[in-house]
């Protein structure tokens, strides 16, 4: 019996082992198309109007839902467990908050990004100092907001995590997706936060409504400080 001390997967030759990777590789692949295909899908739903006004905090005083948007057309918002009395915001939300890219990829898909809390906003800027996270993401609290409420991020059971997704039209906002749960597992990357939108990568290659922006497939990428 193998003991979790020694514990290895089988040890075969070159060949078969390259043969076993192959294999395997094809079937990553076929995950692979099956979710550009939930991602078209995606890029389909319907949205709903956000008719509601809201007012978070922020280092610069009190913003809308619009403000967060920052001119731009889509906003993703994470939806950072951390309530009002907790000393520090919850280790998994940290997790995630640790992977998330510079926000500059977003931006340059018309995407702001956001943080959420319900806790107050010193205790926020305390964590994100104790962190060492990037300033260039804005952390917003909704404390004394219903947003959290509103948008699943806080109910009957205490605080949730998840991604909303924002898209405006002139200063009409409407939200076209969300999720939390193990739906937040697989973000990190830029692509896979902007997988998320109405308007995707936004790239030729992508299956999207007529009409969606898109541009040649990687020729928009640049180092975050040359847009």
């Amino acid at each position: 019996m193998t003991s979790p001390k020694n514990a290895l997967p089988p040890i075969v030759s070159s060949d078969e082992w390259q043969s076993r990777l192959d294999d395997f590789l094809q079937k990553e692949k076929e995950q692979t198309r099956a979710q550009d295909k939930l991602n078209a899908q995606r890029r389909r739903l319907p949205i709903r109007k956000i008719d509601k006004t809201y007012e978070l905090q922020s280092p610069q005083g009190k913003v809308s839902l619009l403000d967060m948007f920052e001119n731009r057309k889509q906003l993703i918002i994470y939806h950072f467990m951390f309530a009002p009395d907790w000393e520090a915001g919850c280790p998994g939300c940290s997790w995630v908050t640790d992977a998330m890219t510079h926000p500059a990829h977003f931006h340059a898909r018309n995407t702001s990004f956001a943080l959420v809390s319900r806790a107050p906003l010193d205790k926020l800027q305390q964590y994100r100092e104790r962190m060492d996270w990037n300033t260039a993401i804005p952390w917003y609290s909704s404390l004394n907001s219903d947003f959290n409420y509103d948008f699943g991020a806080t109910d009957e059971d205490g605080e949730q995590h998840g991604v909303s997704v924002f898209i405006r039209d002139g200063d009409s906002i409407y939200q076209s997706y969300h999720t939390g749960a193990r739906g937040v597992e697989y973000l990190g990357s830029h692509w896979s936060y902007l997988d998320l939108t109405p308007y995707g990568r936004q790239e030729e290659w992508e299956d999207s409504p007529d009409g969606w922006p898109q541009t040649p497939t990687y020729q928009w990428q640049k180092r975050h400080d040359e847009y």
